[in-house]
């Protein structure tokens, strides 16, 4: 059975033009999970907090995942790709090569509340062509069981597979418990696997999460997961770790500095994208 090796608890950043997040992965106390490279958790009743939105900006070498709770937002890119990601929808999106995008709020007022999630890809995919799979609310699968509600965006769980088509093994999972359920979730012993806790609480083994916890489980192949007393909501991420160096800088992720370099200055040319 996996347990907990360490709980991070997100910090305030912004990004865009301005919009006001929490960064849970991609800070100095997590600077990744591999292939996770970042995860950040945005949400706010007050609109000057993200009003101003993401507008059009790069991203080469990994993926972002999109996922809405309220509100929506308007995506366009470079590619042609257009939609509205509404309350319960998912954006996934393969940058690859190149890709310049936006997203933007689509209203003025009420909440806008989702997390966006970035992906490693390995050098072997780095560069494939951009990719963009928009999947309504509608289309993501759910299972039901013993108190414990699934949304299951990739991977597989009960029987229940995803609508997203990954490059890499990936499992993205939601789970709603209801008070002092359990669910029991088996995981490759080999993935790496992480849940963060964005309602009420879960205790694994002798420990407990709290909202606003992100927990990072050791390998085994069952997590199990127990609800406090008022319930939880959690978002829980596996994936095969990819083993490979990794060079950052802003919105390009590759294997060497060199290779950002040539991003950057692929970007700077206009040809990023092309």
């Amino acid at each position: 059975m996996r347990r907990i090796t360490k709980t991070v608890v997100g910090m305030p950043a912004t990004d865009g033009a301005g919009v006001k997040l929490i960064r849970v992965i991609g800070t100095p106390q997590m600077e990744m999970l591999d292939p996770f490279l970042l995860l950040d958790e945005f949400g706010s009743d007050d609109p000057s907090s993200w009003i101003a939105g993401f507008p059009d900006h790069p991203h080469r070498g990994f993926e972002t995942v999109t996922i809405m709770l309220d509100g929506r937002v308007r995506h366009a890119d470079s590619v042609g790709n257009k939609g509205i990601i509404e309350a319960g929808d998912v954006q996934w999106m393969t940058a690859g090569r190149g890709i310049i995008h936006s997203e933007m709020p689509e209203r003025a007022e009420g909440r806008l509340r989702g997390f966006q999630l970035w992906v490693n890809l390995p050098r072997a995919l780095k560069m494939v062509a951009p990719r963009y799979q928009d999947m309504p609310s509608a289309r993501i699968a759910t299972g039901v069981k013993d108190g414990v509600s699934l949304r299951v965006i990739a991977g597989e769980v009960w029987g229940v597979k995803g609508p997203v088509e990954t490059l890499i093994p990936v499992r993205l999972i939601m789970a709603e418990l209801a008070a002092n359920a359990k669910l029991a979730l088996p995981v490759p012993p080999a993935h790496n696997c992480f849940g963060y806790v964005f309602g009420g609480e879960v205790h694994c083994a002798e420990k407990s999460v709290s909202q606003g916890t992100l927990a990072v489980f050791d390998n085994g192949d069952k997590l199990i997961l127990e609800a406090g007393a008022v319930g939880a909501k959690i978002l829980i991420c596996d994936a095969m770790p990819i083993r490979e160096p990794v060079a950052r800088y802003g919105p390009f992720v590759m294997n060497t500095r060199e290779e950002l370099m040539r991003a950057r200055q692929d970007f700077e040319k206009g040809v990023l994208a092309t």
